[in-house]
Parts: C-alpha cells; structure tokens; sequence
C-alpha cells in the first residue's frame, strides 16, 4: 500500500539530504517527494508517497523523528485530504489529431502550454487518480515526454472524506 506522509522540518542546509540517506540506509523507497515552504517562517514541509505495510511506516515514522530538524511527522493516507499533483505532457498532435487531443485536454481542465507543428504540452493539476487518467486517454496519441511534481496533501478541516464519496456514489 502506498502512504502520504506529510514531514515538517526546519529549513537548513542538509535536512533532505539526511531524510534521502535515511530511506536509503534502510533500502526503503520515496516514489514521489515535493518539498517548499511551511506555514511558518524557517520550515519546510516535506510531502513524500512511500510504499509500505503500517509496519513499515511506523518503522520510517520512528527513524524521521530521531533526525534533528524534523519538527512533525504525520501519516496522511487515512485522513480526508486535498491531494493535488502538477503535471506536463508532451503528447504527439499533428493536425490531423489536433483537435482530439485538444477536446481531451479540454475535459480534463487542462493547459495547452506550448505548441507546435506535431507536438502540443500540456499543464495538468489535479488529484492522482486524474494523472493516471489523462495519461490513459493520451497514450493512444504518443507521449514524448512527462514530467511530474510529487503529490502535495493537505488534511481537510472540513473533515469530508471525498474519497468516501466516490465510492458510495454520493452527489
């Protein structure tokens, strides 16, 4: 199962270093990581997808809070969250294609970026469930290049589950 953490640590020199050594040492994997500014002047807020048991996490959980800087670590992966993912695609859209891709991109909310005579970029943001799906719908095109930032999550103080009501069909 994958899970979200969401680590806060002070901002110097050296903490994600410390953070990728520690996943490293311990042959654990980090399949996606963002990093940037805290709420708070001087901290940085580390959101990282990790593969893993509970077991696992508990055990990566316990390793980042012996590292000095790291102020909080929380797992995210059970808690109603806003989940949002930056992502470009180079998908080939000779004309003939075009206007395709273009409807495609229009019903995903997406940016054409840049364009030219056979390729069209495109700027995605969404959950990651959207990721996989225009990747779907595009791939019949040909992708030349993608390029992704990792998952940023923020825990919903609504309490709302979204997830919840995608499953029970809810309105």
């Amino acid at each position: 199962m994958k899970h979200t953490l969401s680590v806060v640590v002070q901002d110097e020199a050296g903490v994600l270093t410390r953070i990728a050594s520690l996943f490293a040492r311990r042959g654990f994997n980090i399949e996606s990581l963002a990093v940037g500014s805290a709420e708070q002047s001087g901290f940085t807020r580390v959101t990282m997808v990790v593969p893993g048991d509970d077991r696992v996490i508990e055990q990566i959980s316990k390793q980042l809070h012996k590292l000095i800087n790291v102020i909080s670590v929380r797992d995210l992966t059970d808690i109603p969250c806003v989940e949002r993912e930056l992502m470009l695609i180079k998908v080939h859209a000779a004309p003939p294609k075009r206007s395709e891709v273009v409807e495609i991109a229009q019903i995903f909310r997406a940016r054409i970026v840049d364009l030219s005579e056979e390729f069209l970029t495109l700027e995605v943001v969404g959950d990651p469930g959207k990721m996989v799906a225009i990747l779907q719908m595009l791939q019949k095109f040909g992708i030349r290049e993608i390029a992704r930032t990792g998952k940023v999550s923020l825990t919903r103080e609504s309490g709302v589950n979204t997830e919840y009501l995608k499953v029970s069909g809810s309105p």
